[in-house]
């Protein structure tokens, strides 16, 4: 799983938090990928300011579309 966090989200520090933030939240869901899944998940701009629980949210939401 990769992440794609440009700068339109925010400064260095904002980038690096969401980035950290997903990293978290997608430990929860690898198992429920297949074996030889590639996910690249790619940071809105919104995600610069959306709570833990918001991230969790989308990412929930979006890998539940995927599968």
């Amino acid at each position: 799983m990769g992440f794609v966090v440009s700068k339109a989200v925010g400064n260095a520090v904002v980038r690096n938090r969401v980035k950290r933030r997903l990293r978290h939240l997608a430990r929860e869901h690898v198992t429920s990928l297949p074996g030889s899944a590639v996910l690249v998940v790619r940071a809105l701009p919104a995600a610069g300011s959306a709570s833990y629980a918001a991230l969790g949210e989308d990412l929930t939401r979006s890998l539940q579309r995927v599968l």
